[in-house]
């Protein structure tokens, strides 16, 4: 007896491993006949989650897969998702999968909505993907060029003398946006008032946009939306350069030169990109006074981003930006700025990086993340000039106009999110905001130093009600800390603020059909009181410059913030439809209001006060459309119908008590909105060789302060709409596989939609612009290298 049981217990071990055999899965993917490269794979059961892509043939190999059923899931940018049950049995397994093409990329990957990655359509919030194509489309060199190509959003140039610019989001100015680089904070108030012009569109993976409220997740300054830059990552091995040369209304010369290049290991474990970019472009004026409508710029960026995964459930990111910057603005641009009118002249050394370590759990369902990233900028600046006189005081003062500034932006943080057996995820996390800069300019005794210390603590629970309904339910809890100190000639300021405030967010996203997503939500958001992008901007009027001081008691901003959308997508045969329309409003308690008294300071600058007003409110409409009947055509347009209101008349302009003739200048919408802007593109792509791009931008009437006297009185201006077209043609040369060199060309603001009343000479306000950023300017291209367009 003893002996038959030794004899079953050996035939039960050796029969143990033969019924647990492992066995292999392989596959191709290819769609219209051709195989899809770099594909990603997932192989996923209750305990076992595989991870791999397709090579450069359309393969895929999984080896040591245990019998049973599992989920295959196949993802790949540009194609739609697909996802199919796989019984792994007795023999290998042999999978063939067609993918459909996402001309819409309706389900591009994006972080921006939940700060995880998920698909642009399970996201419960509207977001939207400027990618490449639309960049390339428009000949948009810098991301100041490229982002008003998406509902609700609009650039604007301020300032004639130093080309300053800002971007609204649903009619909102700069300050109420959070930019972030690579989802980090990191943009600091300096960085805002010339930064959009120093990030190059080459260095751009996507820019996600997200509409409303989100300081829920990103902390304070995201009341009108969030902008996030993300730049390339080294996915395959790849390289380009290229060069453009534009000619501005036939007189000044924009010149760039640019390169990509990546580098991936084998085994898909490490790779690092490069890039740099290097912009020289002449100054431009438009009336012929011999000051610059258009300033003169230097821009040179080089960087990199790499990452490294020690093993499959970790990745190390790291990524390193540097920028160096001259721009220069005014009269006589060929002398020492002090010997001329007005000049403005600014010289930027930035560095911005960060590094990220991901962790996953071995069943893939919970992650964990810690970051750190930083920005730091030394700046040169002039704001001054002899006014367009010449006495000895004038002279004393424009020789002591240089400034310096020193601006540090520290972020870091952890973040942990869990994947529930319900498919519930759930997110906390933990940030450090820390941002110090000092701007000092001795010659006008004019200083503002400032450090803001943020601590945040948020969570987010992402609640699936039912397979048609979830619900997104998030909080935050932001302690900030002002430490300020502001001069201006005799008048100081001083700002010990903090703060506690608690930002909850709410969203629904129901899908009553599969291709109709009904979204709503609600969030709140805040500012405190601290110097922002324009404060640390300096404009001139009336020869004399102008300067923004804080006011004493400026007490915390808070927004409310509703939206509700609707966003259907279709197939008709071979046409790919998605239509987007989305209603919002947006409430402000006491909003920073900028005031000017047009009362000059002894030294003759003047001074405009951040108060508290009454309230406000933005309410409106945005609307999307994109359509692609074929492979070889693409159409978008999109617009924002919207109205802005102060909820009691706000003074713009509050004249002296003993001013003559001088009334107060009052508002009760916002000026330098338009209530009726939009965009569009069209690609028309007949063969692999040869394409045509047409996109445009229209910016609708709006009012605009203007100066009309040394003494700072304004005038309100109703400007005209101006639509400006762009016209691009390309044509590729294949020289064999991974070689292409492609020869470009076109024309931006075709019909010369440009601003003809700039006021004029030394004593110009020189933040009387708007319009689009350019005359009619023509352009051609070449680059070479491994890409396909």
């Amino acid at each position: 007896m003893k002996q038959i049981l030794i004899i079953a217990v050996f035939f039960l071990i050796i029969a143990l491993p033969a019924s647990a055999q492992d066995h292999d899965v392989k596959g191709v993917i290819y769609s219209d006949e051709e195989a899809v490269e770099l594909a990603n794979i997932q192989l996923k059961a209750e305990n076992v989650l595989k991870n791999t892509t397709s090579d450069e043939d359309g393969n895929f190999y999984f080896t040591d897969i245990p019998k049973g059923s599992y989920t295959l899931k196949v993802s790949r940018i540009g194609f739609k998702g697909y996802q199919q049950t796989v019984e792994v049995g007795e023999s290998t397994s042999i999978v063939k999968i067609e993918l459909a093409e996402d001309r819409l990329n309706l389900e591009e990957v994006v972080v921006s909505a939940t700060r995880y990655e998920l698909s642009r359509e399970d996201a419960p919030v509207v977001v939207n993907v400027l990618s490449p194509k639309i960049f390339n489309a428009s000949q948009s060199l810098a991301l100041s060029e490229g982002l008003s190509f998406q509902s609700g959003v609009r650039v604007e140039t301020n300032c004639q003398n130093c080309g300053f610019t800002q971007v609204r989001i649903n009619g909102l100015e700069g300050a109420y946006s959070q930019i972030l680089i690579n989802s980090r904070a990191v943009f600091s108030a300096l960085n805002s008032v010339y930064g959009l012009d120093q990030i190059p569109t080459n260095i751009i993976d996507r820019v996600e946009v997200v509409r409303s409220g989100g300081s829920a997740l990103y902390g304070s300054n995201a009341i009108a939306g969030t902008i996030n830059v993300i730049t390339k990552e080294p996915i395959e091995n790849n390289w380009q350069i290229g060069h453009n040369f534009g000619l501005i209304d036939g007189e000044a010369i924009d010149n760039t030169t640019n390169f990509n290049a990546s580098l991936v290991s084998d085994d898909l474990n490490a790779g690092v990109t490069f890039y740099g970019f290097v912009r020289n472009r002449e100054e431009y004026d438009a009336n012929g006074d011999g000051f610059t409508e258009l300033i003169n710029l230097e821009n040179n960026v080089f960087g990199a981003k790499a990452f490294f995964k020690p093993d499959e459930y970790k990745k190390i990111t790291l990524d390193l930006s540097a920028v160096r910057e001259f721009r220069r603005g005014g009269d006589r641009l060929e002398l020492p700025p002090h010997f001329t009118d007005i000049t403005e002249q600014l010289d930027h050394n930035t560095f911005i990086g960060g590094i990220t370590y991901d962790q996953f759990s071995k069943d893939y369902k919970s992650k964990y993340s810690v970051y750190f990233s930083g920005q730091g900028t030394q700046r040169d600046s002039f704001y001054g000039g002899l006014g367009g006189e010449r006495t000895p005081e004038d002279s004393l003062l424009a020789i002591n106009a240089y400034g310096n500034t020193e601006d540090l932006a520290l972020v870091s943080g952890f973040q942990f999110s869990r994947t529930l057996s319900n498919n519930d995820v759930l997110t906390l996390g933990v940030e450090h905001q820390f941002s110090d800069v000092v701007d000092d300019i001795p010659g006008y005794n004019r200083i503002v130093d400032q450090q803001v210390n943020s601590i945040g603590l948020y969570g987010q629970y992402e609640w699936q009600l039912d397979p048609k309904l979830k619900a997104l339910l998030g909080a935050r809890f932001d302690y900030t800390n002002v430490d300020g100190f502001y001069q201006i000639g005799d008048i100081q300021r001083f700002s010990d603020v903090e703060t506690n405030v608690l930002s909850p967010r709410v969203t629904l996203l129901y899908q009553p059909k599969e291709n109709v997503q009904v979204r709503g939500g609600y969030a709140r958001g805040f500012r405190a009181p601290q110097a922002f992008n324009e404060d640390l901007h300096i404009s001139s009027v009336g020869g004399e410059p102008l300067f923004v001081i804080l006011s004493n008691d400026l007490d915390t901003e808070f927004s409310d913030a509703f939206t509700g959308s609707v966003n259907v997508s279709n197939t008709f045969g071979s046409w790919q439809t998605s239509f987007l329309v989305e209603g919002f409003y947006t409430s402000l308690r006491d909003p920073f209001t900028q005031v000017s008294t047009g009362a000059p300071l002894p030294n003759g600058s003047i001074l405009e006060e951040v108060r508290n007003g009454e309230g406000a409110f933005v309410t409106g409409t945005n609307f999307e459309f994109t359509g692609s009947p074929s492979d070889q055509w693409f159409f978008q347009l999109g617009g924002t119908i919207q109205t802005t209101q102060f909820r009691e008349d706000q003074v713009l302009f509050e004249p002296e008590t003993n001013a003559e003739r001088e009334t107060d200048v009052i508002v009760d919408e916002f000026v330098r909105t338009p209530n009726v802007y939009g965009y569009f593109s069209a690609n028309w792509t007949p063969t692999e060789k040869f394409g045509v791009d047409a996109t445009g931008v229209y910016t609708g009437s709006m009012i605009v302060p203007r100066v009309v006297s040394e003494s700072g009185f304004l005038d309100l201006v109703d400007t005209d709409p101006f639509f400006e077209l762009n016209l691009k043609l390309r044509y590729n040369f294949k020289v064999k596989d991974h070689f292409t060199i492609q020869l470009n060309g076109g024309v931006q603001n075709l019909f010369n939609s440009y601003q003809n009343d700039f006021d004029s000479g030394p004593t110009r306000d020189s933040d009387f612009i708007f319009g689009p950023a350019r005359p009619r300017t023509y352009f051609v291209g070449i680059k070479i290298g491994d890409f396909y367009e």
